[in-house]
C-alpha cells in the first residue's frame, strides 16, 4: 500500500491506480456506460460523470480520491444506458443534479452482497472488525458453493467485505424482487451481532465502492485506520 501524508496520528492510504484498473477489468466489459458518484464532496456537492472509455474511468476516479479525498468514492456496479454519456462524457462535474435512477440501468450484471461489522456511524472498522467481515465473507462463499453458487468476485470494501455473484436479469421489477430475495434470504443465514448482510443493496442503480479508492469514515487512527479498497479473487 501506497502511503505518503500522515492523517490524524496513523500513515494515511492512497488510492492505487493498478487495483483501480483491475476492478474495472473485473466488473465491467467493453461497451458498458459507468457513472462516477463521490456523495460528499465537502463544498464541491455531489461529483459525476460518465464513462464508456474505461483508461479515462481510471484516471478519473484516480485523480478525484487524491484530490477531493472525500469519504468514498463510487461508480454504479451495473451498466447505464448509453444516452447518459450526455450528462458528463468521459468526464467528472462538480454539484451535478443529476445521478443515475434505477430506471436509467440497462441490466443487471451483478448481485453485490455488501458485508459490514457492526459498529457506530461514521468511523471506519478496527482490524479485527475487518477481519470479521472477510472471513464471513469467504464463509458464505464456501457454504453457497456446495450448493451450486457460482464463484463470485471477492472484495475487501476498506471497512468490510464485498461478494459479487454475476447474474444476467433485466432491469425489471421481477429482476428486483429476484435480487432482494437473494439478499434477504443471505442476510437472514449469515447476519449476526458482529455482521451484517445489507439487504438494501438491490436496487439497480446501486453504487459500489471503487476498487483501488480509499474508505474515509471518521478520521484515520492507529485503533480504526483507513484502508484502500481492493479485489481479492475474481476469475479473470
Amino acid at each position: 500500500m501506497n502511503a505518503t501524508s500522515r492523517e490524524g496520528s496513523d500513515i494515511a492510504p492512497r488510492a492505487e491506480l493498478v487495483e483501480i484498473r483491475r476492478g474495472i477489468a473485473v466488473l465491467f466489459r467493453p461497451g458498458d456506460v459507468i457513472e462516477v458518484r463521490i456523495p460528499k464532496a465537502s463544498r464541491y456537492g455531489v461529483i459525476s460523470g460518465y464513462f464508456d472509455d474505461f483508461e479515462k474511468l481510471a484516471n478519473a476516479l484516480h485523480q478525484a480520491d487524491c484530490q477531493y479525498r472525500p469519504p468514498g468514492v463510487y461508480y454504479t456496479v451495473n451498466p447505464c444506458l448509453p444516452a447518459l454519456l450526455g450528462r458528463a462524457y468521459n468526464r467528472l462535474r462538480e454539484r451535478a443534479e443529476l445521478t443515475t435512477a434505477d430506471s436509467d440501468i440497462a441490466f443487471r450484471r451483478w448481485l453485490p452482497i455488501d458485508l459490514d461489522p457492526v459498529r457506530p456511524a461514521g468511523i471506519s472498522s478496527s482490524d479485527d472488525e475487518h477481519e470479521a467481515s472477510l472471513a464471513r465473507a469467504r464463509l458464505i462463499r464456501c457454504e453457497l458453493a456446495n450448493e451450486g453458487w457460482r464463484s463470485p468476485v471477492l472484495s475487501d470494501s476498506g471497512n468490510g467485505a464485498h461478494l459479487l455473484y454475476e447474474l444476467d436479469l433485466p432491469n425489471t421489477p421481477d429482476g428486483l424482487r429476484t435480487v432482494l430475495g437473494l439478499l434477504a434470504l443471505v442476510s437472514e443465514r449469515f447476519s449476526d451481532e458482529r455482521v451484517k448482510v445489507d439487504t438494501t443493496s438491490g436496487n439497480a442503480a446501486r453504487i459500489w465502492k471503487a476498487y483501488g479508492t480509499v474508505s474515509r469514515k471518521g478520521d484515520s487512527i492507529p485503533v480504526r485506520p483507513h484502508r484502500c479498497s481492493r479485489i481479492l479473487e475474481a476469475c479473470e
